[in-house]
């Protein structure tokens, strides 16, 4: 069941679909709204499937894609080839990330959030510190 608060904030696209995936870097699935999803799709395309790294990329980022729908109950149907990818037992973290939902196991998600906990500051100034809109 996805939260009627994230439901509501979705309704602007809930009838266009969503596509569901494997992580590229973490034990979860990403949520795209359609429309986000088709952006990334028209950025893949311009790649030279002739490289070999770019269609061993292309193969392996799309494996297991699945084009989704929330109900309209507020439910969302994970095919269980991606539940078990992500290693999701019981209970389901939602999280936004930015502009698509990552969806964790919980406590898959509690131990990654707790790992990397003690080095976010140092990280959020490597990520974040830097803008370019420092003053001289």
């Amino acid at each position: 069941m996805v939260p009627v608060t994230l439901k509501n904030q979705l309704s602007p696209i809930l009838n266009q679909g969503f596509v569901i995936k494997r992580s590229v870097f973490q034990p979860c699935l990403e949520l795209y709204p359609m429309e986000e999803w088709q952006q990334l799709m028209q950025k893949m395309h311009k790649k030279n499937r002739f490289k070999k790294k770019n269609n061993d990329f292309i193969r392996r980022f799309t494996a297991g894609v699945k084009p989704v729908e929330i109900d309209t109950t507020g439910r969302l149907l994970i095919p269980k080839n991606l539940v078990d990818i992500a290693g999701i037992k019981k209970e389901v973290v939602l999280s936004s990330a930015i502009n698509i939902i990552e969806i964790w196991d919980k406590d898959s998600y509690e131990k990654v959030l707790d790992e990397t906990a003690e080095n976010f500051a140092d990280l959020a100034e490597e990520v974040m510190g830097d803008d370019g809109d420092e003053l001289s």
